[in-house]
């Protein structure tokens, strides 16, 4: 039997199932990649009856069912991702958010978007710690432990960790352009309000002794996409960071979402996702010297000098989200909502084979899409690249995309040979 770790998609009754088109959850190594999940009631399909509060309850009793499906705890969650489509309803929200999360609170990112399935009020997301790994039959790293970190040089919050780390990867909360001597959103627009994010991302990374090159992705949410260039010129004096990424011109994965609104009517936040070659607990450096940042591009798709296609660390590969552009013209291709949706995964299709991977290692797909109503329309090409349905899925409705697309899909994938690739 291979020592390699394998995909493992798993699904309970007591969670609103996938109707075949995801999985409730994937499971590859160390983490545990679940689907985003509605305020769905999984004995009737239906949304539950009430309002905001009683959809987030539902939201989270999903997730509960689906983690203890899986003999896992609500403790073991390092990352929470909560859409709303009233940016108001947060505070209700998080009122039931504390009743999951009495004591340990995991990173968190909080965005309104334009829209939700089936017009839900609110959806939520987790990535849950595995200690156990995913090698059949064979139970790893059971030392394997979580790791908080909060520094006084960011802005901090009763409700989520700065970063938490496991295994291999840390993961930030989202940072809001927050002066965190004030509290206060620093003074000044759009360019200002990114380069406190982007302060305040490295900040945290400092506090933990990693440098700010070892992020492998980035989502950038903004409330007006109009302001994307004048973010972009914030964020290439960021990027890249050092001698040596400047040699090799090293960026990370990239994805851009227009939010609807953003905290404390933010105009950016900023989330990253950024490899931890310690792990956790810290190993000896002979056990970790191995393990790289592996960024790779292909002409097969759209190329950008601010993001690499896809951003390998230990056992994930981490892809930029991919508009329906044809990489030959840089334009987005003819036709509607289906085409554009085709070209999307084409282009995610072409990144993965060009690192010599197949569509069966992707764990979890984002979809991004300007009109929902448009989802079951994608949800029949999507099927022809997914006929089986593993992969766990978020699907929201934003108020625009970059080029005028009607749809975005970014993807994280599996990465069984670590990184270097072993010979």
């Amino acid at each position: 039997m291979s020592g390699y770790n394998a995909v493992l998609a798993r699904n309970t009754e007591n969670a609103p199932n996938g109707n075949g088109l995801y999985s409730q959850t994937v499971a590859f190594s160390h983490y545990n990649n679940l689907s985003a999940q509605l305020p769905i009631e999984p004995k009737t399909g239906k949304l539950v009856a009430g309002g905001i509060k009683e959809q987030a309850e539902q939201c989270f009793k999903n997730i509960k069912a689906i983690v203890d499906s899986i003999d896992h705890v609500m403790s073991d969650i390092v990352r929470i991702t909560v859409f709303v489509k009233n940016i108001k309803d947060i505070d209700a929200v998080d009122e039931v958010y504390k009743t999951y999360f009495p004591t340990y609170v995991p990173s968190r990112t909080t965005v309104a978007v334009a829209a939700l399935p089936m017009d839900a009020l609110v959806q939520i997301e987790a990535l849950v710690s595995h200690g156990e790994g995913t090698i059949p039959n064979a139970p790893q790293a059971g030392d394997l432990i979580k790791l908080t970190n909060t520094t006084a040089n960011a802005p901090t919050s009763s409700l989520s960790t700065q970063t938490v780390s496991f295994s291999h990867y840390n993961n930030l909360s989202a940072q809001l352009p927050i002066d965190p001597k004030t509290g206060r959103l620093v003074a000044g627009g759009v360019k200002e309000q990114a380069g406190q994010c982007l302060k305040n991302i490295k900040a945290i990374l400092e506090s933990i002794d990693v440098p700010f090159d070892d992020i492998v992705k980035i989502n950038i949410f903004l409330k007006n996409l109009s302001d994307i260039e004048a973010v972009n010129e914030v964020y290439k004096t960021f990027f890249p960071d050092s001698a040596i990424a400047r040699t090799v011109a090293y960026v990370p994965a990239l994805t851009t979402v227009a939010a609807s609104a953003l905290p404390m009517d933010a105009l950016v936040q900023i989330e990253a996702v950024v490899s931890h070659g310690d792990g956790t607990p810290p190993q000896a450096v002979e056990d970790r010297h191995g393990i790289v940042i592996w960024a790779n591009n292909t002409e097969d798709a759209p190329k950008s000098s601010l993001s690499t296609q896809t951003v390998a660390f230990s056992h994930y590969n981490h892809l930029s989200a991919q508009l329906p552009l044809d990489p030959k013209t840089g334009e987005v291709v003819a036709g509607g909502i289906k085409e554009q949706a085709e070209q999307c995964l084409k282009n995610i299709k072409a990144i993965i084979e060009s690192i010599n991977h197949a569509m069966d290692d992707v764990v979890k797909v984002n979809i991004f899409l300007k009109d929902i109503a448009d989802v079951d329309a994608v949800d029949e090409v999507y099927t022809t690249f997914f006929p089986g349905g593993v992969p766990a899925r978020r699907t929201v409705g934003v108020s625009a995309l970059p080029q005028n697309a009607l749809v975005q899909i970014d993807a994280v994938v599996a990465n069984a040979e670590g990184t270097p690739p072993k010979a």
